[in-house]
């Protein structure tokens, strides 16, 4: 399948999927459970409108989610105590797999989901979405659903960002069009098809999940397009346009730091894959100044792209997934 094809037979809108009870029967046939992992960190703000709209609507209305769950990295907010508020499972995720200890990072919150949500797919979703509607899940899991041969659906979307004063009508994706885009041009020009390589909105089958490493923090999106791409091809992926996402706009020096992890994680790729030579030893110290008044204030940063491994080799996991089996098989 070249991009062209790719682009007209996976590339979807999420209106294609309006019909919920439809895909509700659908999963019922196949007999398919379906989880929801929300990672947090520190998102009292925008946390309970996601979980009312979920909740009421694809799980009272139309029981398409068997789970919510929400992943949470330490919020020293009330994320927490809002999200079983409005009824979802609340985990730390230090206390998730605590023999393997905590790392802090979204993809940490991401590894741990896979060990302790029970789903055959997973759908994550960011919790700073300020017009969250059903369709950010229902647009990722349908090709699921109806597609036996697609594993991983990613969502793209405008980006309008969200300042004090209103909205600025585009301009989110920074990273994803000054690094990404250009570093998968160089390398992987297949996976320039997706349109919006860095959303954080993906729904995912377990048996590729539990296959594929987790980067802790900002390359865990690079890495997984990565490393599916090289392990099941282009055909595996999927992308759903779910029209338009707002969320809250970052400062240039936080996408300076998002930047800086995701190079280190692609790095890290292109070594294990044999397209380079061994990297030589790197600093993970990222310097940056801000300008205040007359002078530059600096300031050290250091962000290192630790990597968890594939959950089927932990030993832990696999003895749940018996477990779990052998519970539902009853």
């Amino acid at each position: 399948m070249n991009v062209n094809e790719w682009l007209a037979n996976n590339t979807f809108h999420h209106s294609a999927f309006w019909d919920i009870r439809e895909l509700v029967e659908e999963k019922a046939r196949r007999n398919l459970k379906i989880s929801l992992c929300i990672p947090t960190l520190n998102e009292e703000n925008t946390i309970g409108k996601e979980l009312v709209v979920f909740r009421s609507e694809l799980v009272n209305k139309y029981p398409l989610l068997d789970e919510i769950a929400v992943i949470d990295s330490g919020s020293s907010d009330n994320t927490c105590d809002v999200a079983r508020t409005y009824g979802a499972d609340v985990y730390n995720s230090a206390d998730i797999l605590s023999g393997e200890g905590f790392k802090r990072g979204k993809g940490e919150n991401l590894w741990k989901a896979v060990y302790q949500l029970k789903g055959d797919i997973i759908v994550y979703i960011d919790a700073d979405i300020k017009n969250i509607r059903p369709h950010f899940a229902t647009g990722l899991i349908a090709p699921l659903i109806y597609r036996d041969e697609i594993k991983y659906v990613k969502a793209f979307y405008d980006r309008p960002l969200a300042f004090s004063q209103g909205l600025r009508p585009s301009g989110g994706g920074r990273v994803t069009e000054i690094l990404v885009r250009p570093l998968f041009s160089l390398f992987f020009p297949e996976l320039t098809a997706l349109i919006q390589p860095l959303s954080g909105e993906y729904a995912v089958r377990r048996e590729v999940l539990e296959a594929i490493p987790f980067p802790i923090g900002y390359g865990v999106e690079t890495s997984h397009l990565i490393d599916v791409y090289h392990r099941w091809g282009l055909e595996a992926f999927a992308q759903t346009d779910l029209d338009q996402r707002v969320h809250r706009n970052q400062e240039t020096l936080a996408l300076g730091r998002m930047a800086f992890g995701i190079l280190q994680t692609f790095l890290s790729r292109m070594e294990k894959l044999g397209m380079m030579e061994k990297l030589p030893e790197m600093t993970h110290v990222l310097r940056q100044f801000q300008a205040q008044e007359d002078s530059f204030n600096q300031a050290e940063y250091t962000i290192l792209e630790e990597e968890r491994p594939p959950m089927l080799s932990i030993p832990a996991y696999v003895e749940r997934r018996k477990w779990l089996d052998g519970a539902s098989a009853d």
